[in-house]
């Protein structure tokens, strides 16, 4: 199982919108989140999150295409968060801080 977490700011809401709408029709989602408009959790920005088992239909490089500006946090998940968000994460495009102190 994986977790993205897509984020975005206040001027890329409808952009964030659009690809929470895109996503909903992808194969290798398992379910996907409203979009948060506020910091929650290890998140530094307002974001949205997105569970998927694999990469069987080639879901993380449609998301590298139609991602855009926005952020993306890309983890496994275990049972060590702060690994999962931080050493074992991969990112499309730019790199967020993560608020690691809760993680532990």
């Amino acid at each position: 199982m994986y977790h993205a977490h897509i984020y975005f700011d206040t001027n890329q809401i409808n952009e964030a919108e659009r690809l929470h709408e895109k996503i909903t029709n992808h194969k290798d989602v398992i379910r996907i989140f409203p979009l948060v408009h506020r910091e929650v959790g290890p998140h530094s920005k307002p974001m949205f999150e997105v569970h998927f088992a694999d990469d069987k239909h080639g879901f993380l490089d449609w998301l590298k295409r139609e991602r855009g500006e926005l952020s993306v946090l890309i983890h496994p998940v275990s049972n060590d968060a702060l690994s999962d968000h931080t050493t074992r994460a991969v990112w499309l495009g730019k790199v967020l801080p993560i608020k690691t102190d809760i993680l532990f």
